[in-house]
């Protein structure tokens, strides 16, 4: 069955679910479910020894879904050591959902094979277990979603999970865990709160014990089962690898500029907007660009949004931006941040950005400016699967802001290495082609025709407007035709979009 953007989904691994018909039309009424919950009488404690004692206490047993969150990024040392004290107890076919995976999880590829991992749903997939995935390592494919895509499914339904294994930089005895006030402070907790909420038993897993009452609070005691002390929980500094990352590259410095000048010059740039831009080269140097223009104008922006860094907390502490909303941080400026400043505020994965709440605040972006690994002639863009077709990325909230934003502009370089990133067709859409305005190359600036209003608006602008083929045909004239993927039948992961209906799948590679 071909969804409507073209792209072939295999019945057989559809069971039940929908495939994608477009952006928005997935919509109408879902009630929420409820997570079991068990009273705790005064004088009762909920810490608990070792981790084995709190995994036997939640009643973990076979077939069951456990959930993990991905604060700490290549720091993380949660999900590894709860993984081998469960291989160890000889429990089996569970389902790990966790927010992402990074490089550090490789140990889950012992675990996979061994039978006690069945099952993955996640956002990302990178490094060797990525590469075992995507050579066909587990029987059935994994789930990718998008952050608020996982936040829908949650409180939806649709994944129900049985056990939260959290990991917080501080905590009290009774659950009032923090991503601050410890030895391994991540910031936000903002993936895990839906865990908290949703978990039928959530275990906090620290290597700082507070006092009580740990407050503010991320998640607060009234969710919480279980707390165990352990001694380290994660390597603060694996936070920011191969996220945060300032640019002097020429090329990059370029593409920025041209993404500024596209932003600046749109009906969107004006004094109370609101944007989003990442942490790569590219899109940090779009934001220093902006800063400049905004201080010239006397501009403030009323927010801004998602995974945070060190040059937006920056523009919030010179009075360059009132709030700042915070589902994570990238670097450790923005979890010292968020510890001092109130206006920069912590959020849930669902207030981000889950499509089908009463309004994540995604849908009040202005602009946001995004990465690829490819786009295609129709927009549509690739951010998971490489040249090789092997998994080494993460949905993340691309599909998420591009859908919301009032601007989506895509910045990428016309080639990188030998490969082309502006392509006939994507090798994996994560974000549709609807939901992009502009594509942002060194070599011109393409904008989505569907746009007429941005066309009509920056056809005497002076930018270096060019088309997409045009992009494309570049590409090709540097580095030639790729040889195309090789791939089985076998399908490895499922790629829901934000709605949970099937706008791709990634197959095995030969």
């Amino acid at each position: 069955m071909k969804n409507v953007i073209g792209r072939e989904i295999p019945d057989e691994v559809l069971k039940g679910k929908r495939i994608f018909k477009g952006q928005f039309a997935h919509t109408g009424e879902v009630a929420k479910v409820a997570p079991t919950i068990k009273h705790v009488n005064p004088g009762e404690t909920k810490l608990v020894d070792s981790l084995e004692e709190a995994i036997k206490k939640t009643g973990l047993k076979d077939g069951m879904t456990i959930s993990f969150h991905h604060h700490f990024r290549e720091g993380d040392f949660v999900l590894n050591m709860v993984m081998d004290i469960i291989a160890k107890m000889g429990i089996k076919n569970l389902t790990v959902a966790a927010s992402s995976l990074s490089n550090v999880h490789k140990e889950l590829v012992k675990h996979i094979k061994s039978g006690v991992v069945t099952n993955i749903t996640t956002s990302g997939l990178r490094g060797e277990l990525a590469e075992a995935i995507s050579n066909g390592l587990m029987e059935n494919p994994v789930i990718v979603r998008s952050h608020g895509g996982r936040a829908r499914a949650i409180e939806a339904g649709e994944l129900k999970i049985d056990v939260a294994f959290l990991g917080a930089s501080s905590c009290d005895d009774y659950g009032n865990a923090s991503g601050i006030g410890g030895k391994a402070n991540c910031g936000s907790l903002g993936y895990a709160k839906i865990d908290a909420e949703y978990a039928n038993k959530v275990v906090i897993i620290t290597d700082t014990l507070a006092d009580f009452p740990n407050v503010p609070a991320s998640i607060d005691q009234t969710f919480v089962d279980y707390v165990v002390k352990v001694d380290a929980i994660g390597d603060p500094s694996g936070i920011a690898s191969g996220a945060t990352r300032f640019t002097k590259n020429p090329k990059e410095l370029l593409i920025a500029e041209n993404a500024a000048n596209l932003i600046i010059g749109s009906p969107y740039f004006k004094d109370g907007f609101s944007f989003q831009t990442g942490s790569g080269g590219s899109t940090l140097a779009v934001t220093r660009f902006i800063k400049n223009e905004m201080i010239k104008r006397g501009y403030v922006a009323s927010f801004s949004l998602g995974g945070i860094t060190k040059p937006m907390t920056e523009m919030l502490e010179e009075g360059l931006i009132k709030h700042i909303f915070d589902v994570q941080d990238f670097d450790l400026g923005a979890v010292e941040s968020i510890a001092k400043n109130p206006t920069h505020h912590e959020i849930s994965s669902s207030f981000y950005a889950n499509p089908h709440n009463r309004g994540p605040i995604v849908n009040k972006l202005d602009v946001v400016v995004l990465s690829a690994l490819e786009v295609d002639t129709d927009f549509n863009v690739n951010v998971i699967t490489g040249s090789d077709g092997v998994a080494r990325g993460a949905s993340g909230g691309h599909c998420d802001t591009a859908a919301t934003a009032k601007l989506t502009i895509i910045v990428t370089p016309l080639v990188r290495g030998r490969i082309p990133t502006v392509v006939d067709s994507v090798n994996t859409v994560i974000t549709p082609g609807e939901s992009v305005d502009a594509i942002v190359t060194e070599a011109g600036i393409a904008i989505n025709p569907k746009r007429t209003d941005l066309v009509e608006v920056f056809k005497n602008s002076g930018l270096p407007l060019v088309t997409v083929e045009e992009l494309r045909d570049k590409a090709k004239k540097i580095v030639g035709e790729a040889d195309p993927i090789q791939y089985d039948d076998k399908v490895v992961a499922l790629v829901e979009y934000r709605d949970g209906s099937i706008i791709d799948v990634i197959r095995k590679v030969k």
